[in-house]
């Protein structure tokens, strides 16, 4: 590892750890973190637009055998002009007088998004879901093939589970009738089955934040291999002492404020006093 990149990966790990000073309270070297998370983010999403949005769809492809200086106008494509129009109208935005015309492409986006995506969740979230519903249940392999094996997914027993299941959601919706007589038995089916379909979301998310954590843990670990190991069979052929200079400035920076936050204290101890 060269100086340069040790420098770029230090800075990663100086960010991931002012990331997890949240853990004691909100302070200077996680706003740091926090501001450069949302700026680059942006600054990325921009450029990724431009490059894979406005150019390739608008511009430079779409219009190209149209005259600049005549706003594409003898272009072969010029009905690309509308959303180009519509997209430079939402600039309004940014005027008191003038904000009210932004309301025009933007209901037209909203209108349109919702159009594709009713049909799309239509697909893939209630039709794909009552298929599997109403399938048919294989009592002949009810148990798993071969075996008693309940958590094959093609077992008649798993069909019938998922039928159920769906079932006993959709009866704790219904709020027209009064819990009572079969109706009110099925009342802890259902409610074992939504905390069963809850806490599986929320495990899944749960898992995916961990491994998360676990990459940063991984990656602080080889950051540290890398840099500071000047010999054995994982040595840095380019350890210099700027290494441990860098790293050390870091080290009192992160110490002054620690000092500073102890001043603080003392200083509230002794008013409150």
């Amino acid at each position: 590892m060269d100086f340069t990149t040790f420098i770029w990966t230090t800075f990663a790990a100086f960010l991931t750890l002012a990331t997890f000073s949240f853990l004691y309270k909100d302070n200077p070297f996680y706003k740091i973190a926090e501001h450069l998370v949302v700026g680059v983010s942006a600054g990325y999403f921009a450029i990724l637009l431009w490059h894979n949005g406005l150019i390739p769809k608008l511009l430079f492809e779409r219009l190209e055998d149209g005259d600049w200086y005549v706003l594409w106008l003898n272009s072969s494509k010029p009905w690309y002009l509308v959303p180009a129009l519509l997209g430079m109208l939402m600039w309004t935005r940014f005027s008191k007088k003038w904000q009210w015309i932004s309301r025009w492409p933007m209901a037209m986006y909203i209108g349109i998004s919702a159009g594709i995506a009713v049909p799309l969740e239509m697909s893939n979230r209630v039709n794909k879901q009552l298929y599997d519903t109403m399938s048919s249940i294989d009592w002949t392999n009810f148990f798993g093939h071969g075996s008693f094996n309940l958590l094959d997914a093609t077992s008649g027993f798993s069909e019938l589970l998922i039928f159920v299941g769906v079932i006993a959601g959709l009866i704790y919706f219904i709020f027209s009738k009064a819990d009572t007589g079969v109706f009110g038995g099925a009342a802890t089916l259902r409610i074992w089955t939504l905390m069963i379909g809850f806490g599986a979301s929320f495990g899944f998310t749960v898992m995916a934040r961990i491994s998360l954590f676990i990459n940063r843990m991984q990656f602080l670990k080889i950051w540290g291999l890398e840099s500071f190991n000047a010999s054995g069979t994982e040595a840095n052929a380019n350890y210099t002492p700027w290494f441990k200079l860098f790293f050390l400035l870091i080290c009192l920076l992160v110490l002054g404020y620690a000092i500073l936050e102890f001043v603080n204290f003392i200083k509230k101890k002794s008013a409150s006093a």
